[in-house]
């Protein structure tokens, strides 16, 4: 099976190249624009492989697109390039609408044609993946705000999106589904929770505390630090993809997280002590730990129900937050020149998504 991997050299689509070319016969064809996130660094491990191929393309690009569909003629599509940091998109949303839902027609498009020249054996069993986001549902209520047992997202939550960045991801879902119901084109869409792992981009919450914990810079926390992530280890979400995409149903939602619960604060605490163990110095790293005005609109929780993965797919997070932010940690102790590889300038961990006077009122 040859599976064309959009954002493969992103955060979780490297994982998932990693996961398809050591764990699996298939193929890999990684189409990615290689912007500030995107690094063939993370993919060292199989580069060399014969069942990878690389392409750098814009999926706003069907000229690029079509030629890449004909020449490498995939099985399947998993489709992950997107624009994904909410900061950002509070700064500058016109790159989040134009990749995540442009670009996102526009490979709908260039996979639909492809897919009706097949032959019908390969056009029956050929798939298009969607990878989102939890974020598409808004946000779950706080302990704090009710008593009794608290809700959870699942393949059915009504869309509520906050940000301009969640609001683009449910704008291509809403896509993916019409491309199936119009054109009978066959789609699966899967909602992830907070990712987190080896070789994640620095502006993103665990890798930005791990950096400047060990630089000596603030750790910050947006408002009281009580907001609540699932939190679900990349390598757990890499398998779940690629079980998705060869068993999963035409038409289906499935809802991927890593029941893993957490306040913000308890994450940035938690790697502070895992530090002080593995890198200790005179002080400890929570005393750099401060408090910074909240990101506008900030949703208070997420938190998946995978109960249909599970049940449906056969899988289970093999990984604890404890077990994959220790691994994490580790990481970036013993791969510090892909830290700075990464950034190459244009990103310095500086905060994005303010809104100057207005995020202080």
């Amino acid at each position: 099976m040859r599976i064309l991997v959009t954002g493969g050299a992103g955060f979780i689509g490297s994982a998932v190249t990693r996961n398809i070319i050591q764990k699996t016969q298939d193929s890999v064809v990684n189409v990615d624009k290689l912007t500030y996130a995107g690094n063939l660094e993370s993919l060292a491990s199989v580069d060399h492989s014969d069942r990878y191929a690389f392409e750098r393309v814009d999926i706003c690009d069907r000229v690029a697109l079509d030629r890449v569909f004909q020449t490498h003629q995939p099985d399947a599509v998993m489709h992950l390039a997107a624009e994904s940091h909410v900061d950002r998109s509070i700064t500058g949303p016109a790159d989040f609408i134009q990749t995540n839902i442009v670009g996102t027609y526009t490979l709908l498009e260039a996979a639909r044609e492809y897919w009706n020249a097949l032959e019908e054996d390969r056009k029956s069993a050929f798939r298009f993946h969607h990878i989102s986001t939890d974020e598409v549902y808004g946000d779950l209520p706080h302990p704090d705000e009710m008593t009794g047992e608290l809700p959870l997202f699942t393949e059915t939550t009504p869309y509520a999106p906050s940000s301009p960045y969640s609001a683009s991801k449910a704008s291509s879902d809403h896509l993916v589904r019409a491309w199936l119901r119009t054109y009978g084109f066959p789609t699966i869409v899967t909602n992830c929770s907070n990712n987190y792992g080896p070789y994640h981009f620095p502006e993103k919450l665990i890798p930005l505390v791990i950096l400047n914990a060990l630089e000596g810079k603030p750790l910050p926390i947006y408002g009281k630090g009580d907001q609540i992530r699932d939190w679900l280890y990349v390598e757990d979400h890499a398998r779940a993809l690629y079980k998705v995409v060869t068993e999963g149903k035409v038409g289906e939602t499935y809802n991927i997280g890593g029941h893993n619960e957490k306040q913000n604060i308890d994450v940035v605490k938690t790697i502070c002590e895992i530090l002080d163990e593995l890198r200790p110095k005179d002080t400890q790293y929570a005393e750099q730990i401060t408090f910074v005005s909240d990101r506008p609109g900030h949703d208070r929780r997420y938190a998946i129900d995978a109960s249909k993965m599970s049940r449906e797919l056969n899988w289970q997070p093999q990984e604890t937050f404890e077990t994959g932010l220790r691994k994490t940690v580790e990481w970036y102790l013993a791969n510090q020149d892909w830290c700075h590889n990464v950034q190459d300038g244009s990103y310095q961990r500086e905060r994005l998504g303010t809104l100057g006077q207005e995020l202080q009122q």
